[in-house]
């Protein structure tokens, strides 16, 4: 399949760079900077989608002093994500969240990050994740009871609910520690990623001494994680020698090596706030997604339901009943399609590259992003509508595998993709056997593209019984 897309030979503008590879992409004109800067703060998912809409698969976007190249094509994401990676760092937006979240492996680079992911590598091997099925089936469960109680009474956010139960999962699975005991953390992480998404925005420009309101918000959070992960420490360190295989025991091994015990404090807490944020809010966000989705789609409750009862009966889940769940794990995958929980992957160029037919500048910000890729009408048939039959085997073969990215691709694919999927899975399967999650009227579900795609104000539902 041709790379060029809806590119160049689609719309007018793309022209050849002048003794280089390739063209420039078309895209809109400088005097509309102002405008793109305003839709980038108001509305980012306009901003890509009409980007990809008016101009095709790669688009040329001018900011001010920066000049965006958005590549909206399976061959230019596996370019640029996978066979080419080396050439590509993480770019604009994350080196300024930087600020917010220090250099966890969301942000690192180089030796760093390679040292950050060979120290977590293991704990997301296959055989760990098999083992800690029962750790996510039973907070599912207590996920289930707390909506149980909710039956024929009012509202409840289902978000909020799944949210902490994410962050029991985590706390469970890969720190090896009660995180209920931190009520208000997940008020911090929000906190800290609506800095990390101002510093985005801003590329950085406002001095973080300034005492906006939200920068100060930022500061008591960035304490009271500072706080979390010193009692977490604590904690461990009074059990005796730390010999545990999760992230907690890695970490405070591998940190005690750093020469300088200022800089491994550093990089306790800012590995540990990035996995903390990384691993609750994606998977809390697809559930959301997925639960909101399938409350327009009666039928597919009811499959969903028949699906839970043949296999799990009345127990809990095992790790080896996920392949029997694949209805609902097809549910998942179209909510992921739709709603990303990563929406937009950057990059910054280090060397002059040519993704498809066209030049990219040494230095240049590159944006891949999944929201529009999951769109893109020619490897998606009406693809504003949910459809988990989209993810059905006959229909998973004929696609591009770059099509599809919700997890990333390339040497940074999530490395908590096998327990994401497990947990939502779960939890899917688990709320539908007993329960029906219904809309509040007139409430507007609206989606927010911060570091993860979440939803704006919670997601209010009503509980009945499934059936």
């Amino acid at each position: 399949m041709s790379s060029t897309g809806r590119g160049a030979a689609a719309v007018p503008g793309g022209r050849a760079s002048p003794g280089r590879g390739g063209m420039a992409p078309p895209g809109p004109p400088r005097r509309a900077a102002m405008g793109l800067f305003l839709k980038l703060v108001r509305d980012r998912l306009a901003l890509m989608t009409s980007a990809a809409e008016l101009y095709g698969d790669a688009v040329r976007i001018s900011l001010g002093p920066k000049t965006l190249y958005f590549f909206n094509h399976p061959d230019h994401a596996k370019h640029v994500l996978a066979d080419n990676s080396a050439n590509y760092h993480k770019g604009i937006g994350l080196a300024q969240a930087r600020r917010a979240l220090g250099d966890g492996l969301l942000t690192s680079e180089d030796e760093l990050w390679r040292k950050q992911r060979r120290m977590i590598q293991p704990v997301f091997q296959n055989r760990r994740i098999a083992q800690q099925a029962g750790a996510v089936a039973e907070e599912a469960a207590g996920l289930v009871g707390r909506l149980r109680e909710h039956r024929g009474g009012g509202p409840v956010d289902v978000l909020g609910e799944v949210t902490a139960m994410t962050l029991g999962v985590l706390g469970r699975t890969l720190l090896d520690a009660d995180l209920g005991a931190f009520g208000s953390v997940a008020h911090s992480f929000e906190a800290v990623q609506d800095q990390a998404m101002f510093e985005m925005v801003t590329l950085g420009a406002v001095p973080t001494w300034l005492p906006l309101p939200k920068q100060l918000r930022f500061r008591r959070a960035r304490g009271q994680l500072q706080r979390v992960v010193d009692r977490l420490v604590a904690e461990r360190a009074a059990r005796g020698p730390v010999e545990g295989d999760d992230v907690l025991s890695r970490l405070i091994v591998s940190t005690r090596q750093e020469a300088d015990p200022r800089v491994g404090g550093r990089r306790m807490r800012d590995e540990l706030i990035t996995l903390m944020l990384a691993g609750h809010e994606t998977t809390a966000s697809t559930l959301g997604w997925t639960f909101h989705l399938v409350d327009g789609s009666p039928e597919v409750w009811d499959r969903l339901h028949a699906e839970a009862v043949e296999v799990l009966g009345d127990r809990l889940p095992r790790h080896e009943d996920l392949h029997r769940l694949r209805y609902t794990t097809m549910v998942v995958e179209e909510a992921m399609r739709l709603y990303p929980p990563v929406w937009i992957l950057t990059r910054s160029a280090q060397g002059d590259d040519q993704v498809g037919l066209y030049h990219v500048p040494k230095g240049s910000d590159v944006l891949i992003c999944p929201y529009t890729l999951h769109r893109h009408p020619e490897f998606w048939k009406d693809p504003e509508r949910f459809d988990p039959e989209r993810f059905a085997p006959e229909g998973t073969a004929s696609r591009p595998r770059y099509a599809y990215i919700p997890f990333g691709a390339g040497p940074r694919f999530c490395v908590g993709n096998s327990l994401g999927m497990m947990e939502a899975v779960f939890v899917v399967a688990m709320v539908a056997r007993e329960l029906r999650l219904t809309g509040v009227p007139g409430h507007r579900v609206v989606a927010e593209p911060m570091l993860s795609l979440r939803m704006r104000g919670g997601l209010p539902m009503t509980v009945r019984p499934a059936g």
